[in-house]
Formats: structure tokens, sequence, C-alpha cells
């Protein structure tokens, strides 16, 4: 049996997921693990359980479909973390992710003295706490010792690749991500290094998203299999569902995102969106929100501490109508990136009245995640046109989600076979980089259509959700 091997490095999951050459899922394997907040706006993880868990999933494909083997090995992973390592690579710090905040003092600091535009033209990424530019800078100043003894400075998925290969490579698409490589050179930008105190000698070599590798000593069996580096999870997604410039792909999974893949790169005058180079003709354009699934797990778990199953407690919303009976949530419970760009900013639940229910705030939540989406992708809208959108990640299985986003940009959205894009786009991405032919476009299993009355209530609810975030603002701080 014929078998091509994605994994997907995600937030708060691993999945390793075996595919056969048109996209179609044969076999998977999921593992999960925490985010830890031993501080305000700390977000932290485990890079060893991290890398466990990969390891392990990959083990339990390859004895579930044993005797058979993949034909390439290729990953997907989430962008933004920093990790420090000793000479021997070991983490020596946790893995810092795109959800902490605590370098938000110095992405304010770079605004206040002008410096942000700038940094954004040479990278393509706005700056925010997010970026490991601003987390480089926080450790110089507050851990010192620990950024004096650090051997290099990695993601997730170069310690990853460290336990596979015993060398130092990042792939292009995520360098791009890290605030630290120029996007004309696609080089590390000496500049930018000066101002974070380090060299380029503490970072991992910058390679193309088709970099191949063999001879794993983890897997045995898989000596002769290549592996290949593959991209961000972004970028990924975007390979796994169209090429279409027409289309914009958005993703909901721990948090979510909205992109759109462009031939060209392309610099937002108000720095809203970010432009990170995957390869050649091909630039990953849009933004992120920190605050996508992870916000209705936090309604369920802990606000409602409801013991129901996440289909159960998301469908409740399926009773309210459009626009939660006034209710307005803006979802800012881990600050926002894309594209306010603010840290700072703070979950609001608007407009409560006596009659709303938990079945109320789960809807106004869903409705403000998308809410977000429509924010971040109004660059995009602006620039592109855009016919139709493609629905990634795990809210793609949640019907009542899928037609708010389709009824608040008021277009298509289709949903493929498969809604793990980032781990066949992974795939596929070994696919192009070893020659094989594949399926060029995603398979279609379902359309949902707009309905025009339901938008202009939408559209008056995206409008009351912006001015509602422009007027308390400043109270966030």
């Amino acid at each position: 049996m014929e078998y091509f091997l994605g994994i997907d490095i995600g937030t708060t999951s691993v999945k390793s997921i075996a595919f056969s050459r048109d996209g179609k899922a044969l076999d998977e394997a999921t593992l999960s693990y925490p985010i830890r907040h031993p501080f305000p706006d700390w977000s932290e993880q485990d890079p060893e359980e991290i890398s466990n868990a990969v390891f392990k999933t990959v083990e339990n494909i390859l004895q579930t479909l044993a005797p058979h083997l993949p034909v390439l090995c290729s990953f997907s992973s989430a962008m933004h973390s920093l990790i420090a390592v000793d000479q021997n690579g070991r983490a020596i710090s946790p893995s810092i992710i795109w959800a902490d905040n605590r370098a938000a003092g110095f992405a304010a600091k770079i605004h206040a003295e002008n410096r942000a535009r700038e940094l954004y033209e040479r990278t393509g990424l706005p700056v925010h706490a997010m970026s490991p530019f601003c987390k480089l800078q926080w450790m110089r100043e507050n851990q010192t010792e620990l950024f004096k003894n650090a051997f290099k400075f990695i993601g997730i998925k170069e310690y990853v690749f460290f336990k596979l290969f015993g060398t130092y490579f990042i792939d292009v698409s995520m360098a791009a991500a890290t605030g630290l490589m120029n996007r004309q050179t696609l080089q590390w930008d000496p500049w930018i290094l000066e101002q974070s105190g380090i060299t380029a000698d503490r970072l991992s070599e910058i390679v193309d998203i088709e970099k191949t590798f063999f001879s794993s000593g983890l897997f045995p069996a898989l000596k002769n299999i290549p592996f290949v580096i593959g991209g961000s999870d972004g970028a990924m997604a975007n390979l796994g569902a169209s090429h279409d410039p027409g289309s914009l792909v958005i993703t909901v999974g721990t948090s979510s995102a909205a992109r759109i893949i462009g031939s060209k790169p392309h610099i937002d005058p108000d720095m809203r969106t970010f432009c990170y180079y995957i390869k050649k003709d091909q630039w990953l354009l849009g933004g992120a929100s920190n605050n996508g699934g992870i916000i209705l797990q936090w309604l369920q778990e802990d606000f409602f501490q409801s013991d129901k199953t996440v289909v159960q407690f998301l469908n409740q919303a399926s009773s309210i109508r459009p626009g939660s009976e006034g209710l307005i949530f803006l979802p800012y419970l881990l600050g926002e990136r894309s594209p306010i760009w603010n840290a700072d900013a703070k979950g609001i639940l608007f407009g409560l009245h006596i009659n709303h229910g938990q079945a109320e705030m789960i809807r106004a939540s869903m409705e403000g995640v998308i809410y977000c989406l429509y924010a971040i992708s109004q660059p995009l809208l602006e620039n592109a046109d855009i016919h139709k959108i493609y629905a990634t990640g795990g809210f793609a299985k949640n019907e009542p989600w899928l037609q708010i986003l389709c009824d608040v940009f008021n277009l298509p959205v289709v949903i493929c076979e498969t809604i793990e894009n980032s781990a066949w786009g992974a795939a596929r991405c070994g696919m192009q980089a070893l020659g094989i032919a594949g399926s060029s476009e995603a398979v279609i299993s379902k359309t949902y259509s707009p309905d025009m009355a339901v938008h202009a209530i939408y559209a008056k609810g995206f409008q009351k959700f912006q001015r509602l975030y422009e007027l308390l603002k400043k109270e966030f701080t």
C-alpha cells in the first residue's frame, strides 16, 4: 500500500496522517499536550513533551500500517515559537509560543520609537510580542544568564529535526515568521540580529521547504525513506487546499488565520497583514488571530464548566438567531495579532441582559471569532478578487460555525475531503520535492452558500464589533 505521511505539529496537538496520492486520509494518529500559563501573559510548552508526541504518532502510524512504509514523511508546524538550547541540543528554556505576550513592552517601545515600519518592510512581519525577534529582546533583558549561555535559539520544528538528524535547519517559510529574516535576501538580516544581540551562528541554517533528509536514527525502519522539512502550518494549509489566487483559506484550530497565496510580495501600508515567502512565485499573505477554538474551549471548560461533549456544547448555538440577540463578544482572551496587533486587548462580552443564556453566549463567541477573521481579511479583500473560501481546521466539522463564516463574508465556503489541510499540504510539499505526481486540487466534499439577509445582520454586527474595540482599547492597559 502506497501512502505519504504528513506530520502537523500544532499548538495543542500533533497529527500524523497517512494520505493516499490523491489526498484521502488512510490513517491518523493524534496526541495532545497542554499550554502552560505560569504568569499572566505567559504561554509556554514543554519541547520534550511535543517532540515525544511527534515520534509517538509516527510510530503509531507505522505500527498500524505495517508492513507498509511511507513513501515520504513531511512536516508542517505552528510558527513563532522560541526555545533556547545548549550545545547538546537540550532545551534550557520552555517553548515560548505565539500566544505569549511577555514581550509586549518591547513591541510597544519599537512602535513608539517609529522603528516598526522599517522592521516590517524588511521582514514582512508586523512588530508584535508573538515574534521571536521581540521574545529574544525580552530574554536578553530578563533572563540574562540564559540568553548568554544558550548555544542556539530555535523553534519547535527545528527542535524535532535536531533530534531526528542532529543538525539545525529551518525552512524559509518558518524563518519568514521570526521577524529576523530579510524577505528580499531570504537570509537572516544582520541589522536585525545586531539589535537582538545575537549572530547568525546562534540560529539555524535557512533552507527551502523541499529540503530532504535521510537516515534518522530514531526510526531504523525509515532509514531509506526521505524526510522533507516542509513549512509553516499556514503555508501548508494553503498548499493543501488550493493554489487558486481567488481563494481565501481560513483556518480555525486553537488560533485562527485568513490567508491567500500571492505570486508576489505585498506590504500593507497600514501594517495589518504579514507577507511570508514560501517558494518561487509564492508568498503567503494574510493575518492570524490569537483567538480561535481556544475561546470555545475556555467557554466550555472554564466559564461554564460544562460536561457536554464539544459537539453538544457548540450545537446549542444552532437554536439562536444570527446576531445572538444583540450580544457581541470581543474574543481577545490572549490579546490579539492581526489586524490590530494589540497584545493588551482583552475579552469583552457586551450587551448582556436577563434573557441571555449559555446558547447565546456560545453563538456570540463563534460570531466573535469570525468577526476577527473578517477584520483580518479586509486588506486581502481590498487587493484580491476573492470568490470563495476554503475552510480548514477543527471548526470545519461544525456546520453552524461554517454557516456563520459564509454569511459574515457573504462568500461560498467549501470544505475539502480532508479538513487537516496543513498535514495534507505537508505531504503534497514532500511529493513536489520528490517529483511525485498527485492531485492538483483538494477534493471538495461540501459547499455552503451565503444568505444575503443574514449577511446584512452580520454587517451591522461587525460594525458594532469594530466600534466597541475602538471605544474600549484605551481601557485595556
